[in-house]
């Protein structure tokens, strides 16, 4: 029986609080733990701590559960935090992060990660996660946090450098396309095949591929079927609402490797995107992605308050809990991609870089695999995001107006460098609750 405390930050945020607790509850390596769940919004918060109390009660489940919006409350003694903040209304912000950019000429396609919008995301949502991470350090310090917030890149580099000591591994589900797609691509089970996936958070691809029974190199067979097979797909009704592909095929076609992330991300950080992505599809992803969750979270409300939010309580599919199972249990199992700080691990990048690698799990923690050389010419896509990221998050840790312009010259995102402080002017004016830089 597990004596384990995990606290779930963001818990309000009800899909992602209702997942996070389903994955708990559904865990027999957890049985017994303690859950405690903490947002800043009161009221979301409770809905979140009926639902999970409700499926504890309804399925006599030996977990223990509490709610607070007190952080240094609900840290004490946590062994697991698990964040996903954002600083909110969310679409508001984001809209303001997509078309203020535009307005100054910025050929970012998204602007949530990358690019002018996405280094306004990060001055706005790393100051808050540095808070959470002060505590962390202060109340809990032995405590493993695991973070799903974006920009994720940028917050995992700015912890580790205002707090070099804290065990932090970043997850994101974006590896879930090359899992639907390969085997389609190759005709082979995807547990058939070994990946050595890795990048950037948002920028990887797939770089070593084999078949488990014959260790046949995989990656000629993707160059070979690949773009004939996602030049069919792109038209599906997927791709165009939801996984939008060109720029993945163009990758494929010119560079010779697969990104396992969509137009709307990977392009985010490459000045001539543009040219080549499916801006449609990323618009209508943007679309349907907030209606989504805007009708999602009203069908949450409405189950819980009419006694069934036990209901709701479900396992979802990321991989916090089983991260936690196997370091819990010494499993020493392999993870297809986490974001962990480079140290060697693609051995031609910086070491001070947060990459996106498979990753061995066990009582010491997560440990990233070593992929040695990144391929050519993509690592060089990768060496100027990561000048970007230095000069963000400079800006950040130092509340430097002048390092946010030096990362504006060096984005490709931004090419109209006469009206950089213009833009800074515009977007402090419209953020100034959230964001100063001196």
């Amino acid at each position: 029986m597990s004596s384990t405390k995990i606290v779930v930050i963001g818990a309000g945020s009800l899909s992602f609080g209702l997942g996070t607790c389903g994955s708990i509850f559904n865990s027999d390596i957890l049985e017994g733990a303690h859950v405690t769940l903490h947002d800043i919004n009161a009221e979301n918060l409770e809905l979140a701590r009926e639902a999970c109390q409700a499926k504890i009660d309804h399925d006599d489940l030996n977990f223990t559960l509490e709610s607070t919006t007190k952080r240094e409350e609900a840290l004490r003694g946590a062994d697991f935090v698990i964040n996903s903040i954002e600083v909110g209304p969310r679409f508001y912000w984001w809209e303001l992060d997509m078309k203020i950019p535009w307005k100054y000429g910025s050929s970012q396609v998204f602007g949530e990660n990358g690019g002018p919008g996405g280094m306004f995301h990060s001055l706005r949502v790393v100051p808050p996660i540095l808070d959470i991470c002060r505590d962390i350090n202060q109340i809990c310090p032995d405590a493993i946090l695991i973070n799903y917030s974006n920009p994720m890149s940028r917050i995992l580099l700015s912890i580790k450098r205002e707090y070099p000591d804290l065990r932090v591994v970043g997850l994101c589900h974006e590896i879930a396309l090359a899992q639907d797609l390969l085997p389609k691509i190759l005709k082979v089970p995807f547990d058939k095949m070994n990946l050595w996936c890795g990048g950037l958070n948002h920028m990887g691809a797939i770089i070593k591929a084999r078949h488990k029974d014959d260790n046949e190199d995989l990656i000629p067979e993707i160059q070979r079927r690949g773009v004939k097979f996602l030049n069919r797909w792109r038209w599906s009704l997927k791709s165009r609402l939801v996984f939008p592909v060109d720029l993945t095929i163009y990758i494929l076609e010119k560079f010779g490797f697969m990104p396992y992330t969509t137009d709307s991300h990977y392009g985010e950080y490459i000045g001539w995107a543009r040219e080549v992505v499916n801006m449609r599809g990323i618009k209508n992803f943007y679309s349907v992605y907030r209606k989504y969750l805007w009708f999602k979270g009203l069908q949450i409300r409405f189950s819980i308050r009419r006694k069934r939010g036990h209901k709701l309580v479900k396992p979802d599919h990321e991989r916090a809990i089983p991260i936690i199972e196997g370091i819990l249990s010494d499993s020493n199992h392999h993870e297809l991609s986490v974001n962990l700080p480079n140290d060697g691990i693609i051995s031609n990048l910086p070491k001070d870089s947060i990459i996106e690698c498979p990753a061995i799990v066990n009582k010491s923690g997560v440990q990233g695999i070593a992929l040695g050389d990144y391929p050519e010419p993509l690592v060089d896509l990768l060496r100027e995001e990561i000048g970007v990221q230095d000069l963000v998050v400079k800006a950040i840790l130092n509340n430097s107006r002048d390092y946010a312009v030096q990362a504006l010259q060096a984005d490709p995102n931004f090419p109209c460098k006469h009206l950089i402080n213009a833009f800074l002017d515009e977007m402090l004016e419209l953020q100034k609750e959230w964001v100063t830089l001196a």
